[in-house]
Order: C-alpha cells, then structure tokens, then sequence
C-alpha cells in the first residue's frame, strides 16, 4: 500500500517536471508586423489591441516599417524598450526578430577614452617639459661663486 502511494507520487512528480520543461521550452509563434491582421498581431505578448489598431493604422497610411526604430517613431506610445520586448515575445519586422530588435544608438569611441587614460593631455605634458627644462634655482652664494675670479 504504502509501495503505491510512493509511485503514484513518483510518477506525478516525473510527469509534474516533464510538463514544466516542455512549457519552458515552447517556442513564440512568429508573427510579422507588415503583414499581420489584428488578430495576429493582439496574440503577442504585450501588443493589446489598442496597440494592434494603431500598428494597423500607421501601415495602412505609411507603409510597411523598415525596422525596430521605423516602428517606434511612427506608432505613438510604443517607446524602444516595448518593441524590444515585444519582438522579444515573437514579433518580426522584415523577417528580423530579437536580434535586429535593438535600435542603434551612437556608439561612443571608447580608444579615445583609453587614450586619455594611458597618455597625459597636452597641457601637463606642457608643465612637465617646462619643468625639465628650467635649470635648478642656484642660491646667491652659488651664483657668486660662479662669477669669482
């Protein structure tokens, strides 16, 4: 009896996992957005249907979107973050999903700041040469000294 009841929740555990893992790992449907009808685009995470409306909307008028920033800039109140999640949930802009999802953004030159870094500016590069090139101040007596016959 007791034999049983130790398998019956053995196996509900195995089969509990079983189902955790294969819910993990369920792929998001893809879902274009210049070609998607309401219904399609409401089944992504995140995209409600005022949303949908206004991606239709703004296609309608426009034209299909070029990419992530095309359809953040045209559709008011969709910001950068919500379509890198939403293409994140299994939306595609052109056939590009999570990877083409993030906006491109100036790229600050980080060999510039390294440089600042390694070599000293100009100007204290000034102060040390005026530096090394002054003679050491001599005292009068020195001075003196030099000048005697």
């Amino acid at each position: 009896m007791l034999l049983n009841l130790f398998q019956s929740l053995a196996r509900f555990l195995v089969a509990s996992i079983a189902g955790l893992f294969l819910l993990s790992t369920y792929a998001v449907a893809q879902v274009e957005v210049n070609s998607a009808d309401q219904t399609a685009l409401e089944s992504v995470r995140g995209l409600g249907p005022s949303k949908a409306k206004a991606i239709l909307a703004e296609r309608k008028k426009n034209g299909p979107f070029k990419d992530a920033n095309d359809l953040h800039t045209r559709v008011k109140g969709i910001g950068e973050k919500t379509v890198e999640r939403m293409m994140q949930n299994g939306l595609t802009i052109n056939n590009k999903g999570v990877a083409g999802a993030k906006t491109e953004k100036p790229v600050k030159d980080k060999s510039v700041k390294e440089k600042s870094i390694k070599e000293p500016s100009t100007k204290s590069k000034e102060k040390e040469k005026q530096a090394t090139d002054k003679a050491p101040k001599q005292s009068r007596r020195s001075k003196e000294e030099k000048n005697a016959p």
